[in-house]
């Protein structure tokens, strides 16, 4: 078993609500086994730059709250180096960092697959806002964003009701639809579009809301993942098809700020604390995840190899209580 006495914790790529309670929770909770825990400012980029320094429990007093994360963040192309990653280990050895935990998303596994396989044990946390990780149900951030999300569609949807519009509301979801999706059955939208389906502009938009308006219906609104296509071309496309009037929102970086809900708090601070019983125990390279309601740990190989698909029957269900 190797000995492991000082943690280094950084987090990586967009920021996500709950990072800094996971944070708080690895500090003190390391604290309490007896290890020194090492804040690495800027993700991978300041693990090279040697941006690091001790945190004591009192260091991360009064975050538990805030959204974004103290150790700042950043996505860093020179980790996919070999070079670069040499020099972040050589980092690791001058400030006798131990372990390595990552908070963020697939592409911080990746590199943190990488640094295990070259010799630095690595702890993972999901922490994304797109919920997009193949080995958890649950990312840190996810249920802060769904209901941010939720409501600015419900004030949208006031404006689109009163001035007898569709709204078309894009969100974060590159290559995932879980945003789209939830929120979009949360919200009551007509229409959801998502990366994980094609879609065919007049069957899947334009009959849909030509139904709706025979039926009586004088406000629509439309969920799209920006992984889908552009907002406001769907919109030009809505108005010269259908005559009715359409305006686009696209929701942004909103969604990945503010002051995490209870429940992104709680689950991040289990997760940081899981990290630290997972390295006291003795296993390392591990990702930590939430599956059937339980925290469990895989194998960070294991964990990458992993996939996750998006529950068709939501969107099944989103188009049976949309009518």
């Amino acid at each position: 078993m190797r000995k492991v006495k000082n943690i280094g914790v950084l987090t990586s790529g967009g920021d996500a609500p709950g990072m800094n309670a996971a944070i708080r929770a690895v500090v003190r909770t390391g604290y309490f086994y007896g290890y020194n825990v090492f804040g690495i400012s800027r993700g991978y980029e300041g693990l090279i730059n040697g941006e690091i320094k001790k945190l004591s429990p009192r260091d991360v007093s009064g975050i538990l709250q805030d959204g974004g994360t103290i150790l700042k963040t950043a996505r860093c192309l020179k980790f996919m180096n070999p070079e670069h990653r040499k020099r972040a280990h050589e980092i690791c050895r001058v400030f006798n960092i131990d372990v390595v935990i990552v908070i963020g998303g697939d592409g911080s596994y990746k590199g943190a697959l990488d640094f295990s396989i070259e010799g630095m044990p690595v702890i993972g946390l999901p922490g994304t806002i797109d919920n997009d990780i193949n080995c958890t149900e649950y990312t840190i951030g996810y249920d802060t964003a769904l209901n941010t999300v939720m409501d600015s569609i419900d004030k949208l949807r006031d404006t689109a009701y009163s001035h007898e519009r569709c709204t078309v509301i894009e969100v974060m979801g590159r290559d995932a639809g879980y945003i789209a999706v939830n929120d979009g059955i949360a919200g009551g939208a007509d229409i959801i579009l998502i990366p994980e389906t094609k879609f065919d502009i007049d069957r899947d938009v334009i009959k849909p809301i030509l139904e709706c308006r025979n039926r009586g219906k004088k406000d629509y609104c439309i969920i799209v993942a920006e992984g889908v296509g552009n907002a406001n071309e769907l919109c030009s496309a809505i108005t010269e098809k259908t005559g009715i009037i359409s305006r686009a929102t696209i929701l942004g970086y909103v969604q990945r700020g503010g002051s995490p809900t209870a429940y992104d708090r709680i689950m991040a601070s289990k997760m940081g604390a899981k990290a630290i019983e997972v390295i006291n125990e003795g296993r390392l390279n591990r990702i930590i995840c939430l599956n059937d309601n339980k925290l469990i740990d895989y194998d960070i190989k294991e964990a990458l190899d992993m996939k996750k698909e998006l529950d068709v029957e939501l969107l099944e269900l989103a188009k049976i209580i949309s009518i």
